[in-house]
């Protein structure tokens, strides 16, 4: 991230969205803040979707230097955000037990995930956040567009990213105890041939 900055010119921003920091328990990560206190020309952003659960409330903050604020302050709407979404955001921050019981979860299950799906034939890339990318097969009945319809005929709903350049994948996020087990047994019954 600090080479990417040292090689902006000084009139472009750099917006490090660190959406979901607060999984990452590795000491070899920084979310931005330092960069972002540092340099005029970077603003670090980070949600209360993920770790607090609140993603359907679009709760958010930026951190960067006054001016860059200032601007952002001028273009917004007058009232971008409402009492009772303001009040959820707050309540969310004093609840300590849910945060770290939400990233116990998370560590356990992104895991388990990761172990029994790279079992199943299906390459996921390493994660340190809430959802894995799973990689299919290039093969006809194995795709990522058959797991997809096989998965969501059964109430299973991931992303796919051809979007993003990624057209055999699919990110799973990680969900409850039922819902992870779940995935797990239909796409083992996917990759054995339930889906062709």
């Amino acid at each position: 991230m600090k080479r990417l900055h040292a090689g902006l010119p000084s009139h472009a921003l750099l917006v490090i969205d660190a959406a979901y920091a607060e999984y990452v328990t590795r000491n070899d990560y920084a979310a931005g803040v330092e960069l972002a206190a540092a340099a005029d020309n970077v603003v670090m952003t980070r949600t209360f979707s993920k770790i607090h659960g609140l993603a359907s409330l679009r709760i958010g903050w930026g951190y960067g230097s006054a001016h860059v604020i200032d601007a952002l302050n001028r273009v917004r709407g007058p009232f971008n955000l409402n009492g009772a979404a303001q009040a959820a955001g707050v309540a969310s921050l004093a609840d300590a037990a849910h945060i770290e019981g939400a990233i116990a979860h998370n560590a356990r299950w992104l895991t388990w995930l990761a172990e029994q799906i790279t079992g199943l034939g299906v390459e996921v890339t390493p994660s340190v956040g809430n959802f894995l990318l799973l990689t299919f097969p290039k093969e006809s009945g194995r795709s990522a567009a058959d797991a997809d319809a096989f998965l969501s005929a059964r109430g299973y709903i991931l992303r796919a990213v051809a979007a993003y350049g990624l057209p055999e994948s699919l990110r799973l996020t990680v969900g409850g105890e039922e819902a992870n087990k779940g995935v797990v047994a239909s796409l083992a019954e996917f990759m054995r041939g339930g889906g062709g």
